[in-house]
């Protein structure tokens, strides 16, 4: 039995594969507690967390996606650190995209993202969406089985973000590629000599993205990208050239890994209970619900990060200046002041669409609109394609007893592999 009151929840690998049953010992305790082997104060009740998102004045963003890591690179003086932060955030990881950034600096990287994703063009991205998914279903269909994250959901997630953003056609595959999302069957001849190896996905997500902006503020031609790079802050002045980047590369990155955490755990929650099979099928406009509840019961992120610039106090704690604030989308998606049976799976679900698993206020997740609609597209042409969906007993276990592991971090829930068995629809 864990003593859930020395456990580390940065290092500890159980937790990391299980986290629930430590935020509900957090949450017993105080829904904002201070952790004992870096001072972190861990939110984990639902109120509490959006409380916190939405305490901009006095939490920064800076630190979200590290946290207590790497230490702070200044030794916090006082009861308000603006200054120091401001000095020093160019030593904190990914300074320079929106997810770390505070007002205005974030107001302006935002308004950039809002014309990458109008209802026009998300628009235009479903009517893609639902022929791209046939396509990568096509590529197995015939197995009656797959690895689902490898042969459908990573590879779909990254050319859905292609399009979206309007990366050329011809790049696309290459784009597949590189970001690890696999080969289209039958497309790949030769070794992978000249190749880079270990690609850092931003860095090669700048250098495309540069090039195409570049080119298009030459030569404008009235597509996406021209549309991006000739694109103004609200003031009327025109961003670097980075500026537009960054916004660009880094929704590409984050809606890949979002996208595909959670059409895996809707997936495996549909093998695991078959019944959902019949009542979607049934009736395909509770696949909304569905998707909903399994952003709340699974969020593919599980923390985020704060950093306190000022003294403040967050629920019934006094957090002073320096503090680093760790938000639990995923405990606060369980909390049972919010939700009945937080720990069950509930179709039935009246306020599902409560969670917080895109966050909340200045940094609610831009991409939301889209993981949406890719888990609507998907679950729908799953079950036009397939029937009797099925969790692999050889890979996973028997029903009642089912193996699966997830990556072993502390900022994310995702399964390492799915494998289903199905029978391809006539």
């Amino acid at each position: 039995m864990t003593d859930l009151d020395t456990v580390d929840f940065f290092s500890d690998g159980n937790v990391a594969q299980d986290p629930f049953e430590y935020f509900d010992h957090l949450r017993g305790r105080n829904p904002v507690f201070r952790e004992p082997h870096y001072g972190v104060v861990a939110v984990t009740g639902h109120q509490e967390v959006i409380e916190a998102f939405k305490n901009t004045e006095a939490l920064s963003a800076v630190n979200s996606i590290g946290g207590p890591f790497p230490p702070l690179p200044f030794v916090p003086e006082g009861d308000d650190i603006t200054a120091q932060i401001e000095s020093h955030r160019h030593r904190f990881p990914i300074f320079e995209h929106i997810v770390t950034m505070d007002p205005p600096d974030h107001t302006r990287a935002r308004s950039l993202l809002g014309r990458m994703l109008t209802p026009k063009r998300l628009k235009e991205n479903e009517e893609y969406l639902w022929d791209l998914a046939n396509q990568q279903i096509d590529e197995f269909i015939d197995n009656g089985r797959c690895e689902f994250l490898g042969e459908f959901a990573k590879p779909f997630a990254t050319l859905a973000i292609t399009d979206l953003l309007g990366v050329p056609a011809q790049d696309r595959e290459e784009f597949r590629r590189v970001l690890g999302a696999g080969e289209r069957p039958g497309t790949r001849v030769g070794a992978l000599d000249h190749e880079p190896v270990g690609t850092n996905p931003l860095d090669y997500l700048d250098d495309r993205f540069r090039g195409y902006l570049a080119e298009r503020r030459r030569e404008p031609v009235g597509d996406i990208l021209s549309g991006l790079a000739t694109a103004t802050y609200p003031d009327g002045s025109t961003p670097e050239l980075m500026e537009l980047v960054r916004p660009a590369t880094f929704l590409f990155a984050a809606g890949q890994e979002t996208v595909t955490k959670l059409l895996s755990s809707a997936l495996r929650v549909l093998g695991d209970r078959p019944e959902y099979q019949s009542i979607l099928r049934e009736d395909r406009g509770l696949i909304r619900a569905f998707v909903e509840e399994s952003l709340r019961f699974d969020s593919p992120t599980k923390v985020d990060f704060r950093l306190a610039r000022t003294s403040t106090r967050i629920g019934d704690l006094d957090v002073p200046a320096g503090t680093v604030v760790m938000l639990g989308l995923a405990a606060a998606n369980r909390d049972p002041r919010k939700f009945e049976d937080p720990n069950e799976f509930r179709l039935d679900r009246r306020n599902a669409h409560d969670h917080v698993a895109f966050g909340r206020g200045l940094h609610t997740c831009a991409g939301a609109p889209l993981a949406r609609m890719e888990g609507h597209v998907t679950l729908n042409r799953l079950l036009d394609r397939m029937s009797d969906i099925g969790i692999s007993e050889s890979v996973h276990g028997p029903a009642g007893n089912r193996r699966y592991t997830y990556e072993p971090t502390f900022l994310l829930r995702g399964l390492v592999e799915l494998h289903i068995e199905f029978t391809p629809a006539r």
